[in-house]
């Protein structure tokens, strides 16, 4: 059975949802039997690289103040320190996640998505790392066991696995994807946003038992 998991490394709930996911799958009884593919959603594609703290920039682009955010933040960390995660509010900058997608895809043809994106989440919300700047996303592709010439060459090409991200991103638009996370289990089932371990348990049963039953 295959799980396929749209999000953005940018995206606090996407954080929080992998880990909840997680640990839905390993109380799935058939999780040996299950291939998580991970796809490139970007919430914003027009953003451009710089220094605008997180905060900021993102109760601008939603039309909310910046205690508004902060709020919103909060909620995030203590959902993600639920499910053992660190999360720091504050110190994160704005940026465009295009290329961490393109070095994902990278990751995926080496066996090593899900280390690397596990890497980047960790990077960005527990440590409050750049993941849009070269050499931390190189460390990171390095860390997660990717070959660091291989990583490099994949960033210094900016065609390399550009339409891979973009062929995910037309498929959540044709599956009416419009915000992330969004898991869809064995091409038939959606699940939207950060459910609990146990609700993510239950739509595994789901589509493992009509999958049995086809």
């Amino acid at each position: 059975m295959r799980v396929e998991i749209w999000t953005d490394i940018a995206c606090p709930w996407c954080y929080v949802g992998k880990a909840r996911f997680e640990k839905g799958l390993a109380a799935f009884a058939h999780r040996d039997q299950v291939a998580v593919v991970h796809r490139s959603f970007e919430l914003n594609p027009q953003a451009e690289n710089g220094t605008v703290p997180i905060i900021d920039a993102v109760a601008a682009q939603y039309g909310r103040t910046r205690e508004q955010q902060v709020a919103r933040e909060e909620q995030a960390a203590a959902m993600a320190r639920e499910v053992g995660l660190g999360f720091r509010i504050g110190g994160r900058v704005f940026g465009n996640t295009f290329d961490l997608h393109r070095l994902i895809h990278f990751a995926r043809t080496r066996g090593r998505q899900t280390e690397l994106m596990g890497l980047a989440f960790q990077a960005n919300f527990a440590e409050e790392r750049s993941v849009y700047d070269r050499d931390t996303q190189i460390s990171l592709a390095v860390e997660a066991g990717l070959d660091d010439v291989e990583a490099r060459a994949v960033l210094d090409d900016p065609d390399a696995f550009a339409e891979e991200v973009r062929a995910d991103e037309r498929m959540a638009t044709d599956l009416g994807v419009t915000g992330v996370p969004f898991f869809v289990l064995n091409q038939r089932y959606g699940v939207s946003g950060v459910q609990s371990p146990e609700a993510f348990t239950r739509a595994l049963d789901q589509a493992w038992a009509d999958r049995s039953a086809a």
